[in-house]
């Protein structure tokens, strides 16, 4: 293949810069001499730069006619001149091996072409190829300005990070939707998608509505998520909350129901649960009954001794007064109850933990969608629900429980979960936690087989 053809000679490099160069056209006629067979001369248009030993990629993105007498008057001793943005590289005597970056520039006078649709569909083809795989490509469409296919290789976009970006109506579902057919049709890759505004439900995939037929257990949430959502004060009702549920979960481990009860009594019995299971009280979770937790306050609220409790500490109680009625009213408000299974689970409705399990190892289905449309923005329920959700999947990736099945995950509406941070307590003595968890599978999980779009 010949990247230069003496037929395409459009004109000369006059300037150069790190951002691109500077074209003196040969012939002022633009609209008779610019083009070639439908390629080239306007702005948009694919060029090639012939070079000593490089070759080089750019393209137009300017225009001007100079010096004329008036803008009608082609003949008149003005000059047409372009701007064009330096693309890739490549070697005069391999001119279909591109170079990923600019890392030298052309010289002043050296010759610009177009370039022909062939050339341009092949350097498209060939972005991020690795030779040593076997390369499965997407055909994503045309390029506007000269229709030129676009087949990209599916490699190339996951074996890293992949966004699609765009304005408003720019196509950006369509591209994903696009990519995500392109998988499922050559790949066995698995897909999990986590589906903002519920758009992609023509998708063909086992899809679960969050708060309708799929619930994200309570249990799995951290006490960093149960803060964010009861916003306790930091005098009065964080620590006693802390307590509540280290309480509680003993009550787990020791095999009972109900709460723990603390007045005038003695905490050896305590401490020797505590200190046998402390791994599992100390995890960070919300593993124990919620139901049970605005009486467990109660019992907290007692005063202290060095070997146990003595009696009800009714002022402290009365501390906990609005952190009581926010618990109690996150039970009983229907969307939480059916987004995290407090109680009263509805049999059509599954975890969503489980459902993920089950499509991981199910060979019928590669596309899960989790439609998370419904679930309330309210106290960053949203954001809470998708970061557990992505903590989850980065935990099964740091296992390497992806490494020989890669999972690519995909975060549509993505501003709304990546680089988030939850405040909880008051106004007054609020703090910012992060909900980070896509953030960290971008920085990590690459390695472990998770790939983000």
């Amino acid at each position: 293949m010949t990247a230069f053809n003496k037929d395409y000679f459009l004109g000369e490099v006059y300037e150069v810069n790190p951002q691109g160069v500077g074209i003196k056209f040969a012939s002022v006629k633009v609209s008779a001499d610019f083009h070639y067979e439908g390629i080239g001369g306007n702005v948009g248009d694919f060029i090639v730069i012939e070079g000593k030993n490089y070759g080089f990629l750019a393209r137009i993105n300017e225009i001007t006619l100079q010096n004329a007498l008036n803008a009608g008057d082609f003949n008149s001793g003005g000059g047409v001149f372009g701007k064009a943005e330096l693309l890739l590289t490549f070697k005069i005597s391999q001119p279909d091996k591109a170079q990923k970056t600019v890392f030298i520039y052309p010289a002043i006078g050296e010759k610009v072409y177009c370039c022909s649709n062939e050339q341009v569909q092949l350097y498209v083809q060939s972005f991020g190829k690795n030779n040593k795989a076997a390369e499965v490509f997407a055909d994503l469409g045309v390029l506007v300005s000269n229709e030129v296919k676009c087949n990209v290789s599916l490699n190339a976009l996951f074996k890293r990070h992949c966004a699609v970006v765009g304005t408003t109506g720019g196509g950006k579902s369509w591209t994903v939707s696009k990519l995500l057919e392109e998988v499922i049709d050559k790949t066995n890759n698995k897909i999990i998608l986590f589906d903002a505004t519920g758009e992609y439900n023509t998708i063909k995939s086992k899809t679960y509505v969050l708060g309708q037929n799929a619930y994200f257990p309570y249990q799995k949430l951290t006490l960093q998520d149960l803060f964010i959502l009861l916003r306790p004060s930091a005098q009065s009702q964080r620590s006693t909350l802390l307590e509540a549920a280290r309480s509680l979960k003993i009550v787990r481990l020791s095999g009972k129901t109900g709460t723990y009860k603390k007045a005038y009594m003695q905490r050896k019995e305590y401490n020797s649960f505590y200190e046998k299971f402390v791994k599992e009280i100390e995890d960070n979770s919300c593993n124990f009954d919620i139901n049970y937790l605005v009486p467990q306050l109660k019992e907290e609220c007692v005063s202290y001794f060095p070997e146990g409790w003595g009696a009800a500490d009714v002022k402290m109680y009365d501390m906990q007064a609005s952190l009581v009625n926010t618990i109690i009213n996150m039970l009983n408000t229907s969307v939480f109850n059916d987004l995290f299974g407090f109680k009263n689970i509805s049999s059509q409705s599954e975890s969503i933990i489980d459902a993920v399990e089950n499509f991981l190892t199910d060979p019928q289905n590669q596309i899960l969608r989790i439609n998370l449309e419904n679930v309330s923005s309210l106290f960053y329920a949203k954001e809470i629900t998708a970061n557990a959700l992505g903590s989850y999947l980065l935990e099964k990736a740091r296992k390497r429980e992806f490494t020989k099945n890669p999972l690519i995950l995909v975060v549509d509406e993505a501003h709304q979960f990546l680089n988030k941070n939850a405040d909880y307590g008051s106004s007054a003595d609020g703090e910012s936690f992060p909900l980070n968890a896509f953030d960290l599978i971008a920085k990590e999980c690459r390695k472990h087989g998770v790939f983000l779009c």
